[in-house]
């Protein structure tokens, strides 16, 4: 049975139109919340149409802009 989900999976992954512009992984069949990029050396990205990528997101900017804001802050 998991060797049937990991081959939709990586049908899902070879579609071109769950691409958008080719960086943008859009599919709600798709529970994952990472998805591996289209080349595997680029890592990973989100599945944006899962719901709580964008939380993901959000966190990350989040965390990204208070380690800004500190670094900033101490230099004043």
């Amino acid at each position: 049975m998991e060797s049937r989900n990991k081959e939709i999976q990586d049908n899902w992954h070879k579609t071109p139109k769950n691409w958008k512009w080719g960086i943008f992984y859009f599919n709600k069949k798709d529970k994952r919340i990472f998805v591996d990029k289209p080349n595997l050396n680029l890592g990973t990205t989100l599945n944006f149409a899962h719901p709580k990528s964008y939380l993901v997101l959000l966190i990350a900017i989040l965390f990204f802009g208070f380690i800004v804001f500190t670094i900033t802050k101490k230099a004043s």
